[in-house]
């Protein structure tokens, strides 16, 4: 560990390496800059799907669903089959979460290990990053190939079976070593069928009697021959593969308009570059953004809720209860709503809004005694320093959007008093910085990651520039703010960024936590919450530097990639990094206005 360690960091002390293509002219105003992304976006962004086939993992890491009702509608009780191979390269238990809503049946290598008999409704349990299902059975796999029969009841309105592996519920863990599942290795079967779905099914079968009757399936599985099903002979088929809308262009990140945090402040980020340049495409960028999303909210739940596709690339607008995916992605919306009095579906997002006023008020979890706002993942009660920008940016506009000053007062309330425990829970005395998060239950320190940092000084400074300044919170938060703009200057290395981890100067120099420094240190200099002589030329170096990372055609590079959080340092020194990852995008925009109300307006 120590070597691997040394070999990166030893690269990592090189200063972050040019842009490949032409850079940007150094002495470009910064919002030409941030023009120049914007007209990228708006060029490039298509705000459609793309139909294909949904896509098969011969890794059993994640849901595997076999519809029997999608192939079988037969209006009376009736019994299916299903047939696949798990192959493991060692003898093991492997423990697997079930979903079913009738009875079933399972057998493993001929041998039966699971029955549950009764008709029930199908129910998942989403949490923040998993869906967990109700039933559980061990299997002992055994080197090699290993079959698995599903019999399965269908006399509900939906016929379905759901298998997984327990979920992590987003821990950073050592790799797993999980079976490989699938009709790959079956002579039997054309790779091409194997290669888009894992199971073969058939039936129907008179189901009147539950699970009692044995069908010739259960007793011999042959492939290529006819049997006597419930109206007529039947054979083995695979279950009916479906088409799905995917995001065009996607990257390891994303795209520009998935459904997500960093995608929906980026749209907010352009609603206000339309405000500063007058230029409407930036405008109709952010509500092209929000329309689409509005408009896929049926075609998402007709993916999930009736073809049963809970992993379809932008799933996360529904049945989601996680910051990343409900307040902040909402911002652009409620911006717009305070914004524009009138505009065509204007009562589509006030609805909207108005489910997320609800959800922060009464369904997101809170910390125990403290009143902000806390996660389950990776453990119950995590607070991660992420959730000061996740939540509060979306209570401030709350309170400006509110129709009456109880509600202004509850908003801007909370706001405050989230700054407050958080700077209670996950700020460090010793280092003046902010861990990434804190476990309830444990003193394990996470270390200073650079974004995480900055989502904090970016809440603190929403809350600072609306909150009234007779509040009672104002001033103890102002001074916190203060504390961690002079703890930062510390760590700005002689490039003008500051490192991924903020106090490892070895680790990488990185774009995103440096642009969201930039801009909330350029709005404390321009709100006089910070001394101009001391502060101005730390961002003015830093905005330097960030421009030698952004080349002619808008494009903005070494931009960490997304993390989970954990008390291992090297998780986040080598974390990879890529360009126009919109974590970066949105807060060099942001930078980039920022610095010209300071500089140049």
């Amino acid at each position: 560990m120590k070597v691997r360690l040394a070999l990166f960091l030893l690269f990592a002390s090189l200063s972050i390496p040019c842009v490949s293509k032409e850079k940007i002219d150094s002495s470009m105003c910064a919002l030409d800059v941030a023009c120049l992304i914007g007209d990228r976006l708006v060029k490039e962004t298509p705000f459609a799907y793309k139909l294909e086939l949904e896509s098969n993992s011969n890794i059993f890491n994640g849901i595997q669903k076999v519809d029997f009702g999608r192939n079988y509608t037969v209006g009376r009780p009736a019994v299916a089959y299903a047939y696949t191979q798990l192959t493991t390269q060692e003898d093991r238990e492997f423990i697997v979460q079930l979903g079913h809503n009738d009875a079933c049946m399972i057998w493993l290598n001929g041998q039966e290990v699971y029955r549950k008999e009764g008709c029930r409704e199908l129910v998942f349990l989403y949490e923040e990053r998993s869906i967990e299902l109700p039933f559980r059975v061990a299997l002992k796999l055994k080197k090699g190939i290993n079959t698995l029969l599903i019999k399965s009841v269908g006399r509900c309105e939906k016929w379905q079976v759901y298998l997984q592996p327990p979920t992590m519920k987003g821990a950073v863990v050592e790799e797993q070593d999980y079976p490989e599942i699938g009709l790959n290795r079956m002579e039997q079967v054309d790779k091409s069928i194997a290669s888009v779905t894992n199971w073969l099914i058939i039936g129907p079968f008179s189901g009147e009697k539950g699970l009692n009757p044995i069908y010739p399936p259960e007793k011999n599985q042959e492939f290529g021959f006819m049997y006597a099903g419930l109206k007529g002979p039947v054979t083995w088929t695979i279950p009916k593969i479906d088409i799905i809308g995917n995001l065009i262009d996607s990257k390891p990140w994303g795209t520009n308009y998935h459904w997500n945090y960093h995608n929906g402040g980026l749209a907010w980020a352009m609603k206000v570059l339309s405000e500063m340049t007058g230029k409407t495409k930036y405008g109709k960028y952010a509500d092209e953004f929000c329309d689409f999303q509005l408009r896929s909210v049926p075609f998402i739940s007709y993916e999930k809720n009736v073809l049963g596709k809970d992993n379809v690339p932008n799933g996360l607008l529904t049945n989601t209860p996680l910051l990343d995916f409900k307040l902040a992605p909402s911002l652009p919306f409620i911006y717009r709503l305070r914004k524009e009095a009138s505009f065509v579906n204007r009562a589509e997002y006030l609805s909207f809004i108005d489910s997320m006023l609800v959800y922060a008020k009464e369904k997101q979890i809170r910390l125990p005694g403290y009143s902000l706002f806390t996660r389950v993942t990776p453990q119950k009660y995590t607070t991660w320093v992420d959730d000061m920008f996740m939540g509060i940016p979306f209570l401030i506009q709350a309170a400006l959007f509110s129709n009456t000053d109880a509600d202004r007062e509850y908003y801007f309330n909370d706001a405050a008093n989230q700054i407050l425990d958080f700077n209670k829970i996950v700020w460090d005395e010793t280092a003046d910085l902010y861990v990434h998060a804190r476990y309830s239950d444990s003193d394990k320190k996470m270390p200073h990651w650079s974004r995480a940092n900055g989502w904090g000084m970016w809440a603190m400074s929403e809350v600072l520039l609306y909150l009234p300044e007779n509040h009672l919170h104002y001033r103890e938060i102002l001074k916190h703010f203060r504390k961690h703009a002079k703890s930062l200057i510390r760590y700005q290395n002689e490039r003008g960024f500051w490192p991924n981890v903020v106090d490892y100067p070895e680790s990488r120099d990185e774009v995103s936590g440096t642009a969201i420094f930039v801009m909330a240190m350029a709005r404390g200099i321009r709100e006089k919450w910070l001394d101009r002589k001391i502060y101005q030329p730390v961002v003015e170096k830093a905005w330097n530097a960030i421009k030698t990372q952004i080349d002619k055609n808008g494009t903005v590079y070494n931009i960490c990639y997304g993390t989970m959080c954990t008390d291992d340092v090297n998780y986040y020194i080598n974390r990879p990094f890529y360009e126009d990852d919109t974590h970066g995008l949105f807060a060099v925009l942001f930078a980039a206005m920022e610095i010209h109300k300071l500089v140049e307006k």
